[in-house]
């Protein structure tokens, strides 16, 4: 499906797949074929297992935008606990989420994916030790990737997109950009993404499809997330914007809330199409 010059995917775990058989079949009624695949539970399997599973993708045709990295003790119960459980800060996690970010590369050079997104944690204020730490991180991370030829995206959300490009520089590594989602900014309380995307956009490489309204306490609590098309970033000027930039990769619809996801990523579909005109 191209909407506006842009292939429309979905994430897998908008739609709480049993397994991949699920997720195509749940694909088949949106008349999809794309999606970007959470890589957790594929690297929790043994080999055997995980072709397995990835069996019925290929049989479908199902074309892999991008991986998606996630770890296990990462808590979004609240903004403040995600800070502390988040991504490559916590030194007590590092080791074993560096271990499972670059399978997931390695998993991304064999599927023949060229992204792989990630929320890396909040980055630290540049005054802050800490965010020498996680640049140096990102580094290791990054040249991992680049042996298997895969660039590491950044998830928007956590840091205003001026932080984040300061960050994106002091990093300095060529395979190192952003998959894009205007919803976090918003749910995070990060600022506007309609300007976020003018001031990232050479770095962004995947986008998400996801809407929200801002809490009352921006920054402190989450916002809610919302059907896209339903909240504050508006599916015209962020479709511009994107177009303003050069961007023109996949969309893939991220619904994380809700009990009718199914229904939600058709209204998000539907958006996009009303968007275009």
């Amino acid at each position: 499906m191209n909407i506006g010059g842009h292939e429309i995917g979905v994430c897998s775990w908008s739609l709480q797949p049993a397994n991949m058989a699920d997720l195509v079949a749940q694909m088949r009624t949106l008349t999809l074929s794309h999606v970007q695949v959470a890589f957790l539970p594929l690297l929790q399997m043994d080999e055997p297992k995980r072709e397995q599973e990835l069996d019925p993708l290929r049989d479908a045709g199902i074309t892999i935008t991008a991986g998606m990295m996630s770890f296990p003790g990462e808590d979004y119960a609240t903004i403040a606990i995600i800070h502390d459980t988040g991504g490559y800060l916590p030194d007590k996690m590092w080791e074993e989420r560096r271990d499972l970010t670059k399978a997931g590369g390695k998993l991304a050079e064999q599927l023949g994916i060229r992204l792989l997104s990630v929320h890396v944690g909040f980055i630290p204020m540049s005054s802050d030790p800490r965010y020498r730490v996680l640049i140096e991180r990102v580094r290791e991370l990054a040249a991992g990737m680049a042996e298997a030829r895969v660039d590491l995206l950044m998830e928007t959300g956590q840091e205003r997109a001026a932080e984040l490009l300061q960050f994106l520089n002091d990093v300095s590594a060529k395979n190192v950009h952003v998959n894009f989602d205007p919803a976090n900014m918003i749910l995070y309380g990060a600022g506007d993404p309609i300007e976020a995307v003018k001031i990232l956009g050479r770095h962004i490489r995947h986008v998400h499809v996801k809407d929200a309204v801002l809490s009352r306490q921006p920054g402190v609590l989450w916002g809610e997330e919302v059907p896209f098309g339903s909240g504050q970033v508006g599916p015209a000027r962020f479709l511009e914007a994107l177009k303003g930039v050069g961007y023109s990769g996949p969309l893939a619809v991220e619904r994380e809330a809700g009990s009718a996801r199914l229904a939600d990523v058709g209204t998000a579909i539907e958006s996009l199409r009303n968007a275009v005109g």
